[in-house]
Formats: C-alpha cells, structure tokens, sequence
C-alpha cells in the first residue's frame, strides 16, 4: 500500500494554519490553493500576472518535491478577486499549461484570504503509469 506523504514549501502559513501544500496519495498529488507569495522573501508582487506565475513555481516545485511534475496535472482550479484579472492571470496559466491542457475552472470571488492576494490555484496531478 502507497504511503500518503505530506510536502511542505516551508510556507509559516502551513504550520500555523495545520495544511500542506500537497498531499501525494498515489498516484495522485493533491495541490492546496496556492497563493503569489514568494515564500523563501515571503513576497507578495502587486501585479496579478506576476503572482500567478509565483503560484505556478511553488506548485511545480510542490510536484517535483512529491516526485511529479506539471505535466501530470489534470485538473486546475483558479480563483480571482476581480473579472479584469481574469486575462492577465489566464495568460500566464497558458504559458505553463499550453501543452499540458488540464480540465480546468476559474473564479471569480469577493475576497481571499488577505487583501494582497488576487488569485489563488489549486492543481490535481495524477501520475501516468
């Protein structure tokens, strides 16, 4: 039996509020909703493009740590706190997933977190056997 693993970005944010980044319970790997903080300055960038393409390095890096990579991801779930974010956040979501293509939702909602954060992806990644 498959031994389900915890990994962690180191995030204080996963200590202190008991989650990890991702779960691996073969052969899935299970991608908690990432925000565009840059976790080793703890960073956030104003632009939302910018935070995306944070989420997608602390997500790739969540996969390879649980021995999978992008093109496993099967499934992406993305949340704005604005429609006009949508564009540029979509944009930088293709330049990582234009190949890969995941079924994949994006949202739009009144808030997250904290008022810095304006988007959120969560990734579902199966591994190919």
């Amino acid at each position: 039996m498959a031994e389900r693993r915890l990994i962690s970005t180191g995030s204080p944010f996963e200590r202190d509020y008991g989650y990890s980044r991702a779960v691996i319970d073969e052969p899935f790997a299970f991608v908690a909703g990432t925000t565009g903080y840059d976790y080793a300055a703890m960073t956030m960038p104003e632009d939302v493009a910018d935070q995306a393409r944070n989420c997608w390095r602390t997500i790739g890096k969540a996969l390879t740590d649980g021995g999978f990579s992008l093109a496993d991801v099967v499934r992406v779930t993305t949340y704005v706190t604005r429609p006009e974010f949508q564009t540029p956040v979509l944009q930088a979501q293709g330049a990582v997933l234009a190949d890969i293509r995941p079924a994949a939702t994006i949202v739009v909602v009144s808030a997250l977190a904290r008022s810095e954060m304006k988007v959120e992806i969560e990734a579902t990644a199966k591994r190919r056997t």
